[in-house]
């Protein structure tokens, strides 16, 4: 196998699920890689939501210090190069294939899953760049996700809500307990929200980790309509608005910042504002123009997530009306995600998604029956949706593509080979 899709097709082949959770497999092979520490420093960041813009935010700030980062993200939207980042750059399609090949020699008869694969690439490479950071994003959960192989410096837990409740539980207590798996004894705990789960702050009482909450141990709050304030005991910072859009990501930056100070190591003033202005990640209220109307990209597909683009959606009003395309896997909860928006959306349109997790239009719109999508337009994919949108929408209105990585991922990709 020579080339990376060759690769990515075998990993495929090789698990029958896509999630097999669990440490001991993917633990062993990492200690016939000799995978001991991918960087000097490591962060691990968990959540239900902003883990991706949390990651992109710490990477960002520690660059702008000088500091080589490598970041480990998932899942991807375009193309898979996306999850690994070396100093700013995504991963070769050379370091991804040399980095397989190295997994595939050292794993003998033990089955991997693709993200199991995937983290000890990643890990792998990262191990060979000699850097100062390496950030790792948790697949799902965090106790028996292969990330957590890592013994990282930080841990971060940014939102816990309901979310892949057939692996994490039914509550926000019970998936509480398997993120908070991440932490480690008598090592910083960042908690990005007010009021985490008990059974949060339990875990880190019962190991002796150190939490570090939001609105108790730092703080953020406006200061105009360009600035925010980021504070903890003894320091204060004057920040930019992040070039992500939607409010909740000053949330996500102000924890960047708690994980990042909870290193314990000096970084420049000038790096935070440098980081949060040049913060970049693709599908979060990612804004494009088609046909003189702004179409919104987003990956939101949770009610959580739901209820922050709702508020993005009434922080940022337009002329004309808002119209959304939405497409959800059919494990999830498609209903909640369509109330939490429901008052910010004039127009509904449906698509269907592939894949052994997808579903037609026509049955999320029958799981919708009584919700304000009920009698929504229905197309085969999100490109025909997005087509139909656009076709009756006026000078004014704005779209909303959201519901998934795959709604996300579609949609960019009809944006761009559209022109």
């Amino acid at each position: 196998m020579n080339t990376l899709p060759e690769w990515l097709a075998y990993i495929e082949r090789q698990h029958p699920q896509d999630i097999a959770m669990g440490l001991e497999r993917v633990r062993a092979v990492a200690a016939r890689m000799r995978l001991t520490k991918p960087a000097k420093h490591v962060i691990t960041v968990g959540g239900t939501n902003g883990k991706g813009s949390t990651v992109a935010f710490i990477e960002a700030i520690a660059r702008a210090a000088g500091w080589r980062v490598g970041s480990y993200t998932s899942p991807h939207l375009l193309r898979y190069n996306e999850r690994v980042r070396l100093d700013g750059e995504e991963a070769s399609e050379a370091d991804l294939v040399s980095a397989f090949a190295a997994v595939e020699a050292a794993r003998g008869d033990t089955a991997l899953t693709y993200f199991e694969y995937g983290t000890l690439a990643a890990l792998w490479l990262f191990q060979q760049a000699t850097l100062d950071l390496a950030v790792l994003e948790v697949g799902l959960g965090g106790r028996l996700d292969a990330v957590n192989l890592v013994d990282a410096d930080v841990a971060v837990i940014t939102t816990v809500d309901i979310d892949h409740t057939d692996w994490l539980g039914n509550d926000r207590e019970a998936i509480g307990a398997e993120k908070a798996g991440i932490a480690r004894p008598w090592k910083p705990l960042v908690l990005g929200e007010i009021d985490p789960p008990s059974s949060v702050l339990r875990r880190a009482y019962a190991i002796g980790a150190n939490a570090l909450r939001a609105g108790s141990d730092f703080f953020h709050e406006p200061i105009d309509a360009e600035r925010w304030r980021w504070r903890d005991v003894g320091t204060e910072l004057q920040l930019p608005l992040p070039q992500l859009r939607a409010p909740v990501q000053r949330a996500n930056a102000a924890t960047a910042i708690a994980a990042l100070r909870a290193l314990r190591r000096s970084l420049p003033r000038s790096a935070y504002a440098e980081g949060i202005a040049a913060a970049r990640l693709r599908g979060r209220l990612q804004p494009c123009v088609r046909d003189g109307v702004e179409v919104l990209v987003d990956v939101g597909h949770n009610p959580q997530a739901a209820r922050e683009l709702a508020a993005a959606l009434q922080a940022q009003p337009v002329a004309g009306r808002t119209c959304a395309v939405f497409a959800a896997l059919a494990d999830k909860d498609a209903a909640g995600v369509v109330e939490a928006l429901a008052a910010q959306v004039d127009a509904w349109h449906l698509a269907g998604l592939g894949g052994n997790r997808g579903q037609s239009a026509a049955q999320l719109r029958a799981r919708l029956a009584s919700t304000a999508a009920a009698e929504a337009g229905v197309a085969e994919s999100v490109a025909q949706a997005l087509q139909a949108t656009l076709a009756q929408a006026r000078p004014g209105d704005r779209v909303l593509v959201f519901g998934s990585f795959h709604t996300a991922a579609e949609a960019l990709h009809w944006l761009h080979s559209a022109g």
